[in-house]
């Protein structure tokens, strides 16, 4: 199957590792970035959400009316929007992309951070709030009569939208998390599920729960699987565990002067994540630094959990084999985004992409050979045991 990458579109420079040195919304910088993804053989960028952040969608407008290939994830939350008015915005972008559009939609797992926006709803019923909405943005883009819709967070009559998306039926619908109702939610809603990453064997494991999820609720597909981490690349393994210590240090200064600031305003921090994924990777990095090939939890610690946090660490090759693990697993979308977003972007894209995509080139090959060799046999097989039922002269006729 094809491998997709999936990088970040920042709208400054700033990361865990550095303030931003301009604006929260530096246009220049903005399309640079993107630019860079779409130079160096990215498939698409995420444009993210937070409560106090520019908005995405005419962050991605504007991207996607200046370049070509470069396809969109845009990211946002039920509770900022009605969902026909979403539908329409969510459409409109997607007819000015030219049909390069995928929404990520997000419940919320922190609740101060939804509150800032007024959404004071319990997590469990955001979730049900979420999967009443993309249902019904669903049915926006895919509708061509007028409907009504009668349900427990949402009421409207005779709606009907004049925008439709350029992707036919309809553009993509992306959903993430680790507990149980977000694995029911966005196993019966979602094109693509995605995951933070994770040790293998517990990938594996959050994997099955999203295809249970899926068959659970009635579906005869399952979702693609999309898993994040954070590369820190070098040009051998030494430099490149130099850098991540390096990294780290960095991370626990601006977090450490980021949390003196917030104690002298007087707000209050939380003393650990409300969600289950950041209580996961917390949980992880507590039980051991290094997993599997690659896998380096420090970073997480470092961030309280926040977010894709998880690195993979050491030379391009080994990162890129780190990945065919995950790609082995059934994943096959990998999002990665470094510390120093431009130059990573470009050095990810430069020296760990090609490796990743011309070993799934392989890999695909061989699975198609042996496919080949498999149904060749089986022919023969059935055409011989046919032959051994007949008649001696009806074989020799």
């Amino acid at each position: 199957m094809p491998v997709e990458f999936l990088g970040i579109a920042a709208t400054n420079d700033g990361s865990e590792t550095t303030p931003r040195s301009g604006a929260a919304f530096d246009k220049d910088y903005t399309l640079r970035l993107a630019r860079a993804h779409e130079d160096y053989g990215w498939d698409r960028v995420l444009f993210a959400y937070g409560s106090g952040s520019p908005d995405p969608a005419p962050a991605a407008a504007y991207i996607a009316a200046r370049l070509d290939r470069l396809q969109i994830l845009l990211a946002h939350r039920p509770n900022v929007s009605y969902p026909t008015f979403a539908a329409k915005t969510f459409a409109t972008l997607d007819q000015i992309s030219d049909g390069r559009l995928t929404v990520h939609f997000i419940t919320g797992g922190n609740d101060h951070e939804q509150a800032r926006e007024g959404d004071i709803l319990t997590k469990e019923e955001r979730y049900a709030r979420t999967r009443e909405y993309i249902r019904i943005v669903k049915q926006a883009w895919t509708s061509h009569e007028p409907f009504d819709h009668e349900g427990q967070y949402y009421r409207f009559h005779d709606f009907v939208s004049d925008v439709r998306p350029v992707q036919q039926p309809r553009p993509g619908v992306s959903f993430g998390g680790s507990s149980a109702a977000a694995y029911a939610a966005g196993g019966a809603e979602a094109d693509i599920y995605c995951l933070w990453g994770e040790p293998l064997e517990r990938t594996a494991e959050q994997i099955e729960a999203v295809k249970d999820a899926a068959r659970a609720a009635g579906r005869t597909d399952v979702p693609r699987i999309q898993v994040a981490f954070r590369p820190i690349i070098a040009p051998t393994e030494e430099l490149a565990w130099e850098k991540a210590h390096r990294t780290v240090g960095a991370i626990r200064a601006r977090r450490g002067s980021a949390g003196a600031r917030r104690h002298e305003s007087g707000v209050t921090v939380a003393a650990a994540p409300e969600n289950t994924g950041s209580q996961r990777l917390l949980a992880i990095a507590e039980a051991g630094e290094r997993y599997d090939r690659a896998l380096w939890t420090p970073t997480a610690a470092a961030t309280g959990g926040a977010g894709n946090s998880n690195a993979l660490v050491g030379t391009p090759e080994t990162v890129a084999q780190a990945l065919l693990d995950y790609y082995d697993l059934g994943v096959d979308i990998l999002s990665a985004r470094g510390y120093d977003l431009l130059g990573d972007a470009v050095d990810f894209g430069r020296h760990v992409i090609p490796l990743v995509r011309e070993e799934v080139a392989k890999r695909d090959a061989a699975r198609a050979a042996a496919t080949a060799a498999d149904r060749a046999t089986g022919s023969g097989a059935a055409r011989a045991a046919h032959l051994a039922q007949q008649p001696l002269a009806a074989v020799r006729g």
